[in-house]
């Protein structure tokens, strides 16, 4: 009767401790998959206004990413944010990695490469014979036409200070920008190069000329909380030097 209370008894403490070994197993297991990176983007394209298959901007900078983590042996997946939400993300964490221009608002959460890894215009439109434009203080008292969702980096908050009584005729797409412009519906037209070179192709407009008001510059973004950040950023850095991506415009690098 006691051998039998015995064995009863060691049933249990055989099965914890075998549950205690495939717990450990399954945990190990998991540590040793690497974590997916998540790399988000803006949602709305300052570099064409070409559509993917799914219908979203065809963004060339996934065309930098992929090899970029290829190389780095990083598992990784992307999905476009509306800007406002990729950079709370960036600040809370949820996303660990993004493309951007560089700016303080996430020095306490993100490491940002040295040097930036590609680039455009900013640029106003207009009529030959027009006042050139140089700098944001030249478009004081102006009729302006911008596309609605793009913040042009500092400057939409300038234009709409009615302090520099700029008159700002606001348009869904590129194409209704140029529209507008061609009518003559106001005398200067803000775009980034990329889209604005697009449209431009496609119906040229006659005696238009640009000036480059602003240039904008992005550096690879990684959030502080990924694992290994500081290390993961400088073998980033280093590949991206040496990737030269057709249909990724080149940063200036003077």
């Amino acid at each position: 009767m006691g051998w039998r209370r015995l064995m009863t008894m060691g049933r249990p403490t055989r099965f914890f401790a075998g549950l205690i070994l495939l717990l450990a197993g399954a945990s190990a297991a998991a540590a040793a998959e690497p974590r997916v990176l998540e790399y988000s983007y803006p949602d709305q394209s300052v570099w064409t206004t070409r559509l993917d298959a799914r219908g979203e901007p065809d963004n060339p900078l996934l065309r930098l990413a992929a090899p970029l983590f290829q190389q780095a042996g990083i598992p990784w997946r992307a999905r476009g944010l509306p800007a406002a939400r990729l950079f709370e993300h960036l600040r809370d964490g949820q996303t660990d990695f993004s493309i951007l221009v560089k700016g303080t608002v996430l020095d306490k959460c993100c490491l940002i490469s040295k040097r930036p890894v590609a680039g455009t215009e900013l640029r106003v439109y207009h009529r030959k014979g027009k006042r050139p434009i140089t700098s944001r203080e030249d478009l004081a008292g102006k009729e302006v036409i911008t596309v609605h969702g793009y913040t042009y980096g500092s400057l939409l908050p300038f234009i709409k200070d009615p302090a520099n009584r700029i008159g700002n005729n606001g348009t869904v797409s590129h194409e209704s920008a140029f529209a507008m412009l061609e009518r003559g519906r106001a005398d200067y037209l803000l775009d980034y190069a990329g889209p604005a070179q697009e449209v431009l192709a496609e119906r040229p407009i006659r005696d238009l000329e640009y000036d480059v008001i602003d240039r904008l510059d992005v550096h690879l973004v990684l959030n502080r909380t990924f694992p290994d950040a500081e290390a993961l950023m400088s073998r980033l850095e280093t590949i991206a030097a040496g990737l030269t991506i057709e249909g990724v415009p080149k940063p200036n690098l003077k």
